[in-house]
């Protein structure tokens, strides 16, 4: 014990004439493996493992750097570290360095963990380093020490997001959807290493989306909130009054939930982006649910970004018949009623869907929700997947996986919007539909249903989740997805009708089950000079 310090316990570890003659030594202490090193009158106690991988520093060598004094490389992948500090030099995570004193002949350590709070505060700290270097170990290493040191490791995320909302260009991106995903996930799971695994997902896709990212700032004006303002300003895509709106919202107490009405009509006023804008819409109202107002503002800001940004597909020739449409359900109130048959919806063109579910309208609208979800469902099984492996082809043609589950991440996102604000149920209808209609002309000319039929749901949802954990998919936009489908085919098909269900878990089987075209090479350079050679 050091009177002047009681909280630092000393141990003795060696000798000091022994580690002076043998210049470096290994010892064992309190359960902890320590190198030790004697450089001139100098010595140094580390930990005996690399922080990078695990092997042994004590095989390393140690010289005097003119920058850096002391400096120990670890010979297996040249990781290098400041014996005085810790610091790591050429790598990624620093080395935890021992407290010396030489006293009655021997080398004596302070083995004392520092302060929880401290650790914490250290564990953040890399944490962000080893973001700002897209480090996908080094992110899982200071998860698991967070955890260790006694914190909550769900915090990270939530000071991922705050610290990276303004280096998104472009606003949302999947990244905060999925950390969405990844957090229902982890709570509902009990071992550390699958815990584990979802928060390094999560912290390590909005590492990825930010990498190399330059701030980008919003504006700071404030403005009364008005929602008439908002949605004007949305379409005019105007983000600084959007924001300002939002500024004003939260200064005077009105927050996400007031608002989310309003958003939710931004987000559906439009047939735009794949139906990213609703989908995100639903993962900042859960996360601001979970982290409050520490997460509020920073995701609206990037929410309202990404609104303000989003591709507006109903501008597009073949989707212009929705605004027609949307309108003409109100125009016709409660005339016609015309039944709505999913099989007949598969392989209907984008005109005859949307007439379809118009000529339907009467009908109770989560009826005419599941029959469009069992259509995409059944899109789903039966997509020609051959089409997203063809080396040649339009740019109009890049059909692959990721066009078909977006039906279905889409229609969970619309039910949950819409059983909340009923109003909303035409436009979000007709939005499914749409995705029906463009899907269906990338159908496989026979199905092989039965291949993919689920027999027992329970069994089948645990399979998936060992799927999701361990998925192997080196991009983040193909393993969100695996992801983001498997939660919303689970979340519809406790409550869809028995038939609905079945296909909706057979075509997650087949979708978890497929290979994925992650880059589509050949097929992209041969595009690419069909492009230029109509450029003149």
């Amino acid at each position: 014990m050091d009177a002047a310090n009681p909280n630092v316990t000393w141990s003795r570890a060696i000798d000091i004439a022994e580690l002076r003659r043998r210049g470096r030594a290994v010892v064992k202490l309190e359960g902890k493996q320590l190198a030790l090193f004697a450089v001139g009158e100098r010595v140094f106690a580390c930990n005996n493992r690399c922080p990078h991988e695990g092997y042994p520093l004590i095989e390393g060598h140690v010289l005097d750097h003119v920058d850096h004094g002391c400096l120990l490389t670890c010979n297996w992948h040249n990781w290098k570290f400041e014996l005085e500090t810790g610091d790591n030099v050429y790598g990624g995570d620093s080395l935890r360095i021992y407290p010396t004193r030489v006293a009655d002949g021997a080398l004596w350590l302070d083995l004392g963990d520092a302060p929880d709070q401290q650790r914490v505060a250290a564990a953040h700290h890399r944490l962000h380093l080893a973001m700002e270097d897209n480090e996908y170990d080094r992110i899982a290493r200071e998860l698991a020490r967070l955890a260790k040191a006694g914190a909550d490791p769900r915090q990270a995320v939530a000071r991922a997001i705050v610290g990276s909302h303004n280096r998104l260009r472009d606003g949302m991106t999947h990244a905060y959807a999925a950390s969405n995903g990844w957090l229902r996930l982890h709570d509902s799971l009990a071992d550390p290493a699958e815990r584990l695994t979802c928060l390094a997902e999560s912290v390590g896709h909005i590492a990825y989306d930010t990498l190399r990212e330059h701030t980008w700032p919003y504006s700071e004006d404030e403005r009364a909130w008005s929602a008439a303002g908002f949605l004007e300003a949305v379409e005019a895509q105007d983000e600084a009054a959007a924001v300002a709106l939002v500024r004003g919202a939260l200064l005077t107490g009105v927050h996400f939930t007031a608002l989310e009405e309003t958003l939710a009509q931004a987000a559906l006023a439009h047939y735009s982006d794949f139906g990213h804008s609703l989908i995100y819409l639903w993962a900042c109202a859960d996360l601001i649910g979970r982290f409050g107002h520490e997460v509020e503002l920073p995701l609206l800001l990037a929410y309202v970004r990404s609104l303000v940004r989003a591709t507006r597909e109903d501008l597009v020739p073949e989707f212009r018949g929705y605004a027609v449409t949307l309108e003409a359900w109100s125009a016709q109130g409660s005339a016609g009623n015309e039944p709505l048959g999913a099989q007949a919806l598969v392989s209907s063109s984008i005109k005859r869907s949307l007439a379809a579910v118009l000529a339907s309208r009467t009908a109770p609208p989560i009826d005419l929700f599941h029959i469009l979800l069992d259509a995409a469902a059944t899109q789903l099984l039966r997509f020609d997947a051959a089409r997203e492996q063809l080396p040649e082809g339009t740019v109009a043609d890049n059909i692959g996986w990721l066009d078909f589950t977006h039906a279905i991440t889409f229609a969970n996102a619309a039910r949950r919007t819409c059983t909340r604000f009923p109003r909303l149920w035409p436009a979000a209808l007709l939005q499914i539909a749409l995705f029906v209609g463009r899907n269906s002309p990338y159908l496989a000319p026979s199905s092989d249903d039965d291949r993919w039929r689920v027999g027992d749901l329970t069994a089948f949802d645990a399979s998936c989740r060992a799927r999701v954990l361990n998925h192997g998919v080196g991009l983040y936009i193909h393993s969100v997805h695996l992801l983001k489908t498997w939660l919303a085919a689970r979340d519809e098909w406790s409550s869809a009708p028995a038939d609905v269900a079945g296909r909706l878990a057979a075509a997650l089987n087949r979708y978890l089950s497929a290979r994925v075209h992650q880059k589509r090479t050949l097929r992209t350079a041969r595009q690419a000079i069909d492009f230029v050679a109509l450029e003149d």
